[in-house]
């Protein structure tokens, strides 16, 4: 029997090396920007045509490299980063494996340009499926310049995995926003489409972060700092009010390196505990620095994943240093031992009292809040806060507790009838009998012929509001209610470029709008059967459920749009409905293909018979 094992060719092996470096365009920016940055580059221009697939190009003022240098580049495994084992556990660069340029030269076309300091001309190097097409002299400025074109030009299959260029340009910003909120004080600038996207000055990470996400940010940032002989974090928490539904600005870097950690994120929700629900995820932007011996950064081909050799001691030390943050910008709530414990028990009871019950001490102590210092006086505005919030709670539990005491009330909305009392109106009978009712603007009642329907008026409405929006998703035909005043709505590039990928869908529904300068949109009008009075939240609570619904579901675009415009704009508890509401509600939901349950599974609606209301009273 002859031998069968043999050695691969260069060309294949370095094509499978890429399959796992470079999965899509978004990895060659990764690899590219790294790079840049590790070669002491304060200026990078990342230029990107047709999501990366035509072009990507990345230009930095870096050191540059010598002509044998940017010749080796390409070769598999060349690093100036590493020379002994020992080195991959003090590692504080980006890049060190020496697989990136090679992987991008095996599918793509390559062109570098660069030149040390030093040398009055650089180097032009031409790399072609991992064949050195050319090498020659060229003039060119300090730094170097890489342009890859063509993507999987040498590989159809890879090509034809890609997904549109909305979502490779996503992921393109993903990558762009790590490295750029990883090194503030670099200058970077993104073109797409020969349009300027970004142009981001060297700065504080505060500023980076506003400038990357908004100027809606400015004002949700929160400091968190903590230095122990361990390893000290510091960066910016969002304030709980802020927190979405989506965890898709949530940033961890060990050692200015990117990483991904569901144990440190789970260490930051649990610094937020009891500040938000259990469905909403905060915003932070956190650096750990951290002896690179105590991390191992070589786990995985992309290095977005590390490993600790304690895990335990991290862990702890986020969740305290992001609960300190909080309590420390009076966030959360934190112990004051200059506050009467009279005082603070009455204040917790929600029950209706007044200043001049307190005794003579809490008035004292009150008093000198008036005179105390900055953030005592915020202290006392929470406090007043806090007796407006009791005091209007209070009054609104007794309004609702003489309602229900008073004889004249129950008189006027309880009766109880026999039916040999009633008139000879059976017309008149019957609809008495039929007529709904509402519970605690929650439910809708209404006697049915095996006893009584309870529905929920929020999922009934959802599952009613998923069919019509699925219905004129499938026409292309959604009717809208246009507004007196546009709305403008400011979005950060990711969403803004979601947007953009949903175009036809959104407008399907039923909204107008127009694109008005930078990642904003004006939008003229809204679905017709959308109650929202209020453009923007609309509109920004869509995106941000159909973000959720993507992360939770596997359903296609239109049902998950028309799913969440659907848990986004129908009633919600403690609306008010009049008869005609609610019989047309009713009405409707049994029209539906499928009324027993929301989108989501839940019931709608549930049958008491009369059988199991008489097994209530033991008959």
């Amino acid at each position: 029997m002859s031998d069968i094992i043999k050695l691969l060719p260069d060309v294949i092996a370095n094509q499978i090396a890429a399959g796992e470096v470079v999965q899509r365009p978004a990895s060659v920016v990764k690899e590219l920007l790294e790079n840049s940055v590790d070669a002491g580059g304060k200026q990078v221009s990342l230029i990107v045509k047709d999501a990366g697939k035509s072009l990507i190009q990345v230009i930095d003022d870096g050191i540059g490299m010598s002509e044998t240098d940017a010749r080796m580049s390409f070769e598999r495994h060349a690093t100036s980063k590493i020379r002994a084992a020992e080195d991959l556990f003090s590692i504080r660069t980006k890049g060190f494996r020496g697989e990136a340029l090679a992987s991008i030269g095996a599918i793509a076309q390559v062109e570098m340009k660069t030149r040390t300091e030093h040398k009055e001309l650089g180097t032009l190097l031409c790399v072609e499926g991992t064949q050195v097409k050319k090498q020659e002299p060229a003039a060119t400025p300090t730094g170097t310049s890489i342009s890859v074109k063509n993507l999987f030009f040498n590989v159809p299959a890879r090509r034809n995995f890609l997904k549109s260029n909305p979502v490779e340009m996503r992921h393109i910003m993903d990558e762009f926003f790590r490295v750029a909120l990883a090194h503030p004080e670099v200058a970077f600038s993104l073109y797409q489409n020969d349009l300027e996207t970004f142009q981001l000055e060297s700065s504080k990470l505060s500023q980076r972060i506003v400038g990357l996400f908004g100027k809606n940010y400015r004002e949700q940032l929160v400091p968190c700092q903590e230095e122990t002989p361990h390893l000290a974090i510091q960066g910016y928490i969002g304030r709980p009010e802020f927190a979405r539904k989506t965890r898709g600005e949530q940033f961890f870097f060990i050692n200015n390196r990117f990483v991904k950690n569901n144990y440190l994120n789970h260490a930051v929700s649990t610094g937020f505990e009891g500040l938000i629900a259990d469905d909403q995820y905060p915003f932070y932007v956190l650096f750990i620095s951290i002896d690179p011996k105590h991390v191992d950064v070589n786990v995985h081909p992309t290095k977005t994943e590390v490993k600790f050799d304690d895990e335990r001691t991290i862990y702890g030390i986020v969740k305290s240093a992001v609960k300190q943050s909080l309590g420390a910008n009076s966030v959360s709530p934190s112990l004051d031992f200059g506050t009467d414990v009279n005082f603070e028990a009455i204040a917790r009871s929600g029950l209706n009292f007044d200043r001049q019950v307190l005794s003579s001490k809490a008035e004292m102590d009150y008093s000198k809040f008036k005179t105390a210092s900055p953030r005592e006086e915020q202290n006392l505005k929470n406090w007043e806060n806090l007796f407006t919030k009791a005091q209007s709670e209070a009054d609104y539990s007794k309004e609702v507790l003489q309602k229900e005491q008073s004889p004249s009330e129950q008189r006027d909305h309880i009766v109880v009838s026999s039916s040999v009392n009633q008139p000879e109106s059976p017309d008149q009978a019957s609809d008495v009998k039929s007529a709904p009712w509402q519970l605690h603007r929650h439910y809708v009642l209404k006697q049915v012929k095996s006893g009584l329907m309870v529905m929920d008026q929020q999922l009934a409405h959802e599952r009613i509001l998923f069919e019509r929006f699925s219905q004129q998703l499938q026409a292309k035909e959604g009717l809208s209610q246009q507004s007196l005043f546009p709305a403008h709505v400011e979005l950060n590039p990711a969403d803004f470029s979601l947007v953009m990928e949903l175009e036809d869908e959104i407008r399907s529904l039923g909204f107008v709008f127009d694109v008005f300068g930078k990642n904003t949109i004006a939008i003229q009008g809204i679905p017709a059967d959308v109650k929202e009075t209020n453009e923007k939240v609309l509109f920004e609570g869509l995106i941000e459920q159909f973000k959720w619904n993507k992360e939770s579901l596997t359903v296609d675009r239109k049902e998950n749009i028309a799913r969440a415009l659907a848990k986004r704009s129908c009633v919600k508890p403690g609306a008010g409905m009049d008869q005609v509401e609610m019989d047309a509600m009713i009405d409707q939901l049994f029209a539906c293909q499928q009324p027993n349950y929301t989108p989501e599974g839940k019931p709608t609606f549930v049958l008491l018979g009369l059988d199991k209301i008489a097994n209530f009273f033991n008959r």
